[in-house]
């Protein structure tokens, strides 16, 4: 008596568990990593960690990447909360652990910088998001890390075939066995 549907609720559940258990560390770390920085790094010179290469260098970001967009930060919240719509209505099918991983890194990422927005100065919608690691090329934080995780683990599930639901489209005979992990 092993049909599908038996199978799939414990699946599904842990998938979801995955999902979310990963966004929510990622938004306690970003979070907390941002404290430190407010209170550690703000208004200190650059510290140096690997030369030029890496660092820490405290900045409010009024923008998106790169400070682009800073005269329309109240759009950024917005675009969060239909990816996360999107999110919450993709997890339906959810089946693989690749994708799992991926969009709970992009559900975390999108919530760190989303806090920003709505709590941090200058105010409700238009809040700078607490940017701390400096790269030389551009200074980040670890929800924008988490969200060019999530891109990386997303691009490749899809190019090794994996799907949303854990079939291989590469071998359609795999439906929800998540073979890649």
């Amino acid at each position: 008596m092993n049909d599908d549907a038996t199978e799939t609720r414990p699946r599904r559940r842990r998938m979801l568990g995955t999902l979310f258990g990963i966004a929510v560390i990622v938004l306690v770390v970003d979070q907390f990593t941002k404290f430190l920085a407010v209170t550690l790094l703000e208004g200190q010179e650059p510290i140096s960690v690997i030369g030029t290469l890496a660092g820490f260098n405290f900045y409010r970001n009024p923008g998106a990447a790169l400070g682009l967009g800073s005269g329309v930060t109240w759009i950024f919240p917005l675009i969060a909360i239909i990816v996360f719509a999107g999110i919450i209505m993709l997890s339906r099918k959810l089946g693989s652990v690749a994708w799992a991983i991926g969009l709970g890194l992009l559900l975390g990422g999108l919530f760190g910088n989303l806090v920003d927005r709505l709590f941090r100065e200058p105010g409700f919608l238009h809040g700078a998001v607490v940017d701390f690691i400096d790269l030389s090329f551009f200074i980040c934080n670890v929800a924008d890390i988490a969200i060019s995780a999530a891109a990386v683990t997303l691009v490749v599930a899809s190019l090794k075939g994996i799907e949303l639901d854990g079939s291989d489209s590469k071998h359609p005979s795999t439906v929800g066995e998540d073979t890649h992990g």
